[in-house]
């Protein structure tokens, strides 16, 4: 029984592993223009037509691998919000992390345009000044932080942050059709240079996310446990915060607001995986990438030529999830 249970997670990842090469296989297949799996393997071979060429390299190939990069951080920031609060219904976007970033990028795109450049910077500006307003509501000089204080903080940055996102909307609504695609969380219009600029960001914040699984596990057996090792509670949830605003914010800044993959990948995972982090997070990654490509994919296939941004899907898909997770108790 111990010998299949420790081969178990195992073939779990390498299940995932290959759902994910299949759904990359697909999703550059599909779309408004078909391509059959010859078609799509003779293109990428270099041996395909220059319409077929232009299709895949200049369209789907960077949107797919956009769509890997995107939902394998959402996953590690949700992931990692959820050791922090020790509540499994924390998300970037439920916690006001992914509106900071979003109000920043946001007043980029309106109203200085000409800093475009520098938008993942901001976003990660954003996404911290939003991180410092939660953890400053959720202090108390007795006790520090404590998950529940700074679940209810992240509920009322999230509101004012997005009372913030409606007031540009508002001032400025001559421009919002530009930006209505990234507010929706819109995967389209993306090009290698997007991958490109989120690639080295992406691969330094999931690298911080696997340094920090040991403080993650310790955030996890408690508090009593935390202090009885004669670790520092605030500071690993700091750190850990750090980690997971940053994740967050980059992934605002490149496709906008996506929610619900940071809560229900996590949860996923840990119904798959169990709740060590060593195992965990490695395979959140995985499944993150998997669950925002087959939601992109879905997007723009229902209803081709039509698109729906993967952010509509997954919140479609992520809200009944949610309540789904709040009537089982959070459990």
């Amino acid at each position: 029984m111990s010998q299949n249970h420790s081969t178990r997670k195992p073939v779990l990842l390498s299940i995932a592993c290959l759902l994910l090469a299949a759904a990359i296989v697909l999703s550059v297949g599909l779309g408004s223009v078909q391509l059959s799996l010859w078609e799509t393997m003779t293109t990428v071979l270099g041996q395909g037509n220059e319409a077929n060429h232009t299709i895949l390299w200049d369209i789907r190939i960077p949107r797919v691998f956009l769509a890997l990069l995107i939902g394998a951080n959402l996953a590690a920031s949700g992931a990692l919000l959820q050791a922090v609060m020790q509540n499994p219904l924390a998300d970037p976007g439920l916690t006001g992390v992914s509106s900071g970033a979003a109000v920043t990028v946001l007043f980029i795109m309106l109203v200085v345009p000409g800093y475009s450049a520098l938008i993942p910077l901001f976003a990660i500006v954003g996404g911290g000044i939003a991180a410092v307003m939660v953890y400053l509501w959720a202090w108390k000089k007795q006790g520090g932080f404590t998950p529940i204080r700074i679940i209810l903080s992240g509920v009322a940055v999230n509101a004012v942050f997005g009372g913030v996102i409606g007031l540009l909307s508002i001032l400025y609504s001559d421009k919002l059709p530009a930006a209505l695609q990234w507010m929706n969380g819109s995967l389209s219009g993306k090009s290698t240079s997007d991958v490109l600029t989120i690639l080295p960001y992406s691969v330094v914040g999931w690298i911080a996310a696997l340094m920090c699984i040991r403080q993650a596990n310790i955030l996890r057996l408690g508090e009593q446990v935390a202090h009885n090792l004669g670790q520092n509670l605030n500071r690993l949830r700091f750190t850990l915060s750090l980690i997971a605003v940053y994740l967050a914010a980059i992934s605002v800044s490149t496709v906008g607001l996506v929610g619900f993959v940071g809560l229900i990948v996590p949860h996923m995972s840990r119904m798959l995986m169990g709740s060590d982090y060593r195992m965990n997070l490695p395979f959140g990654l995985v499944l993150g990438s998997l669950v925002l490509l087959v939601a992109d994919t879905l997007g723009r296939t229902l209803f081709a030529p039509l698109e729906i941004p993967a952010g509509i899907v997954m919140a479609i898909v992520g809200g009944p999830y949610f309540l789904y997770l709040m009537r089982k108790g959070g459990t």
